[in-house]
């Protein structure tokens, strides 16, 4: 899998109603909102960010950050899910990496934070990967890492 291949877009008129029928796996669907949900949470709260993430301009997935700080002193990311058609294929590494760069442009980020639950072994493999490291923060039911970029 290229990166070329792998692109990020702000929601927009043309793409936001596809990733509202996008899926995860069924394993996976107490670990984070419908898409839908973080739409409309993306409406009422102006400074979350969400995107569509395309395969060759198929819309395959979905992301959202803040451009707000808050705990941490980070930017957070709130939202990155792949459909479970494309998962298993480094989509999901692909655009957390583009969104990471998104981040540091378009927000001069330099510490960039995600929360999870524990047991998303998926989530916990990806972050890592990308050198998110746990310094043993938890907010409720979720652990948070972070990325100082």
């Amino acid at each position: 899998m290229t990166q070329k291949q792998v692109t990020i877009a702000e929601l927009n008129a043309e793409n936001w109603y596809e990733c509202c029928f996008l899926e995860v796996a069924d394993d996976q669907v107490s670990h984070i909102e419908p898409n839908a949900v973080s739409i409309a949470q993306s409406k009422f709260e102006p400074s979350l960010k969400p995107y569509a993430i395309l395969l060759e301009e198929k819309t395959v997935g979905f992301l959202m950050f803040n451009s707000m700080k808050e705990e941490l002193d980070g930017y957070w990311i709130y939202r990155i899910m792949i459909d479970k058609n494309y998962q298993q294929k480094g989509i999901g590494k692909i655009a957390t990496q583009l969104m990471i760069d998104e981040m540091k442009t378009l927000l001069d980020a330099k510490v960039i934070v995600v929360g999870y639950h524990p047991e998303n072994k998926g989530a916990h493999q990806l972050y890592e990967s990308l050198g998110f490291v746990d310094k043993g923060d938890r907010f409720g039911k979720e652990m948070a890492v972070v990325l100082e970029v």
